[in-house]
């Protein structure tokens, strides 16, 4: 007999495991398929550490969700035992009347958040003796940030739920008893599938392609000059608008070196280009930023991985700036549930997201967001 059950949810990484942790823990019969285990250098969730931002210069609108999301962190640090979310100040910096400045600022005002901090490159780096920023430089350190222990993450979504894990590559058919899941060796009957493929979606949502561009980014590890003026609770995590391009970068927290990469897109590959490894090369616009920008960060680069974004197009029917999340039910098929992209961007909002996606499994009449939403591209419409 066909094995059965509720939900099944393809793709286990941030956004696939939250919502896994989510049913399971409200009692739903759920499934999770992934063929890569906890660790493995594939896929968008994979590595130590991603940013979290309550203030985000992407939209103020996001600000509601960073609250939800940091109640949801919160509570499965209670639940787990254990620390994933390290506390850490947030510098964002750029040339004067830069937007990413603006917009960061903006979004704490709305929210009636006082900003206290540097409010320029001199009083930045007299805070923070690692940074060479211009004077003249627009700065603004929010106290709300963290470093989000990304690994960790997963395996505590998962604890617990290992009995409801699939390790295999699943392909989903849709017919009118459920939807079929397939994989190597057995099938399964969903009644609703949620599918949190990342940079594979389009395999599962063919209509999403045309909409997508899968973008290499390359990350890598810088030994500091100034080790002393790095550490973590010393420096904060960074965002900078330099003059080639965007780059963050985190505290070493992990006595590996300050982990720092380019948030521009880089070039286009598909869901399965992960080679060839991380070049010096890839990473020079980095390393070159790092020695005029933050010179006590900048020293030899000692690790480097790969990252992929999978990132949105801007809308054709409600006018957005593209790099948004698509988290709906598909239009042709209310039983699928679409979790992915995140446009780089996403990991900080996993807890919001799969408490998202696992109300709108258990409760079919739900509306999710309207800027999340398929029906602003006219394809879906």
């Amino acid at each position: 007999m066909m094995r059965s059950c509720d939900v099944g949810i393809i793709g286990l990484g941030l956004m696939g495991s939250a919502a896994l942790y989510e049913l399971a823990r409200r009692g739903c019969d759920v499934l999770g398929f992934d063929p890569l285990a906890i660790g493995a250098a594939r896929g968008s969730s994979h590595g130590s550490c991603r940013i979290f931002r309550r203030f985000n210069f992407e939209s103020e609108a996001y600000t509601a969700l960073s609250d939800r999301a940091f109640a949801g962190w919160r509570a499965l640090q209670s639940d787990a035992g254990q620390t994933l979310l390290l506390p850490s100040p947030i510098l964002e910096a750029g040339p004067a009347g830069c937007d990413l400045v603006a917009r960061s600022r903006a979004a704490a005002v709305a929210a009636n958040s006082p900003l206290t901090g540097p409010r320029n490159g001199r009083e930045a780096n007299a805070a923070f003796p690692a940074f060479s920023l211009p004077d003249d430089w627009d700065v603004v350190v929010h106290d709300s940030g963290g470093i989000l222990l990304a690994e960790a993450a997963i395996r505590a979504f998962r604890a617990g739920v290992e009995a409801r894990i699939i390790q295999a590559a699943a392909r989903i058919e849709p017919t009118p008893a459920g939807i079929r899941i397939i994989t190597a060796d057995e099938e399964v009957m969903a009644a609703q599938v949620i599918v949190a493929a990342g940079p594979w979606i389009a395999e599962f949502v063919p209509g999403l392609k045309a909409h997508l561009t899968v973008t290499r980014q390359a990350v890598g590890w810088f030994r500091p000059a100034r080790p002393e003026t790095t550490r973590y609770g010393r420096f904060p995590i960074f965002i900078l608008e330099g003059a080639r391009g965007m780059v963050y970068g985190f505290p070493d927290f992990e006595g590996r070196g300050v982990k720092a990469a380019q948030h521009d897109h880089g070039p286009a590959v598909g869901a399965d280009d992960w080679e060839p490894p991380a070049s010096d090369a890839e990473l020079d616009m980095v390393a070159a930023t790092l020695a005029v920008l933050v010179p006590g960060a900048a020293g030899p680069l000692t690790e480097c991985d790969i990252c992929l974004y999978t990132n949105t197009a801007r809308a054709d029917v409600v006018a957005d700036d593209g790099n948004e999340f698509v988290i709906d039910r598909l239009p042709q098929d209310r039983r699928i549930i679409v979790a992915s992209p995140c446009s780089g961007h996403g990991a900080k909002f996993a807890t919001a997201i799969g408490a998202m996606v696992a109300d709108m499994a258990l409760d079919p009449g739900l509306r999710p967001l309207d800027p999340f939403r398929l029906e602003r591209f006219s394809s879906f419409a």
